[in-house]
Order: structure tokens, then C-alpha cells, then sequence
């Protein structure tokens, strides 16, 4: 039972910082990356769809994105979708591409982009922690019911304990990579 409650509380906490990963690689390093725009959608004949699902992106440059639309009459609402994002890209379009120009990020950008990642980073500490409690609290309930032992109570929770600090450390550990990332001129 106890091995059952660390794997699962393990596997959570794996699939935290997996989350993390997902919503650092939507934040813009200076560097055209196609999932940047993983999370952008577009009104599609009236229904939100995403942007990879309509056209298709590729990174010709390091500092260009170029999006070719599958169905030409979807461009203005492409474009509509990118300036209203949160990316601060603007959209040249020649009627058959639209392509993204990166522009150096300035300081205060690349400040208020770290701001975001440690933002990230928090919610997935604070989602790794109450993974913890949610695993103590199955603990307490199977020691009140008698079905484990005060002294494997306490050392489960101690395992969970050192699961979390090494959980909390990868993300540590992630985000000083992606500030890293970020501030790299």
C-alpha cells in the first residue's frame, strides 16, 4: 500500500514538472520556436481551433516564423489571433504566408518574461506540494483505519518528503535554465 501511494504521488509530480516544460516552451526566448504557438487559437468558421491545426509552421531562421495557412480565407484570422495574443508579435502577410519576424527581446522584456517563467514555476511547486498532502493525507486515513502502522506511516511520509524536495529542486533547476535562456543576449 505504501509503495502503491509513492509511485502514484511520484508519477504526479513527474507529470507537475512535465507541465512546467510545456508552459516554458510557450514563453519567447529571442528565438523562433514553433511552440511558441502551441496554445494559440483561431476563430475558424466561428470556433475556436488551433493555430497548428489550420497551417503549417516552420522556422526558416533563427528569428522567423513563417505560417502557411491550409485555407487562405483563415489569414485575417490569423493574423487577428497573433496580434491579439500575448506573444508581441506582429504579423507580416503577403496573402499566401504570414511570416513572424522576431525582434531582439529589449531588457525590460526579458525581465517581465523571467517574472512569467517564476510565475510557472511556483504553480508547479505549489501543485507538487499539495500532491504531497493529498499522499500524507491518504497516509493518515490508512493509519487511522489500522490498515499501516504509526512507525510506516512516518517513514512514508518521510519518502514523500524527500520526493518532494527532489521535485521542487528539478523545477528550481528548470527555471534557472530558462532564465538563463531568456536573459542570454
Amino acid at each position: 500500500m505504501m509503495k502503491e501511494i509513492l509511485k502514484q504521488t511520484s508519477d504526479k509530480m513527474d507529470k507537475s514538472i512535465k507541465a512546467l516544460s510545456n508552459e516554458f516552451a510557450t514563453v519567447r526566448t529571442g528565438r523562433a520556436s514553433t511552440s511558441l504557438l502551441d496554445k494559440l487559437t483561431v476563430d475558424y468558421y466561428g470556433v475556436q481551433t488551433p493555430l497548428l491545426q489550420i497551417a503549417s509552421v516552420s522556422v526558416p531562421e533563427p528569428q522567423l516564423l513563417v505560417i502557411q495557412p491550409y485555407d487562405k480565407s483563415a489569414m485575417t484570422n490569423i493574423e487577428k489571433a497573433i496580434q491579439a495574443s500575448d506573444l508581441g508579435l506582429t504579423p507580416n502577410s503577403d496573402g499566401t504566408v504570414i511570416r513572424l519576424p522576431f525582434p531582439p527581446l529589449t531588457e525590460e522584456r526579458r525581465k517581465e518574461l523571467v517574472k512569467i517563467c517564476k510565475g510557472y514555476a511556483e504553480e508547479a511547486r505549489v501543485g507538487v506540494r499539495n500532491i504531497r498532502r493529498e499522499a500524507n493525507d491518504k497516509l493518515k486515513h490508512a493509519e487511522r483505519d489500522h490498515e499501516i502502522s504509526q512507525d510506516d506511516m512516518h517513514r512514508t511520509e518521510d519518502d514523500i518528503q524527500k520526493l518532494t524536495d527532489s521535485h521542487t529542486a528539478k523545477i528550481d533547476e528548470a527555471l534557472e535554465h530558462k532564465e538563463a535562456e531568456i536573459m542570454e543576449v
